[in-house]
């Protein structure tokens, strides 16, 4: 029989899970996955358009879109831009990281 809590004959409740946060530093996309192929599209200087990205992954629009807002840009901490090119749409790219410190004056 399992624990009251009270007098009044209630269980108690769980106590609540705490949401951990893996630390940016650590994730990385593992070599010769969908998401891989997902990163290099948009590391190309061209980018590449949502369109794109399905025909090359076989994924529908809104799982594109929730790869690169969720696990891109969130979970792996992806500076990701877009800009509205003529004749292509949205263009999606993963913005280079600066390879030195910045200096300060």
């Amino acid at each position: 029989m399992p624990k009251l809590a009270n007098s009044r004959g209630r269980r108690a409740k769980k106590p609540a899970r705490s949401k951990v946060q893996p630390a940016k530093s650590s994730a990385s996309a593992r070599q010769g996955t969908k998401q891989m192929l997902l990163i290099d599209l948009l590391k190309r200087k061209k980018g590449a358009t949502i369109a794109e990205a399905v025909d090359a992954l076989g994924w529908q629009p809104h799982s594109v879109r929730g790869a690169i807002s969720g696990t891109l840009k969130k979970k792996l901490g992806l500076s990701v831009t877009s800009a509205a090119i003529e004749n292509r749409g949205r263009v999606y790219q993963i913005a280079p990281r600066a390879s030195g410190r910045a200096s300060r004056r």
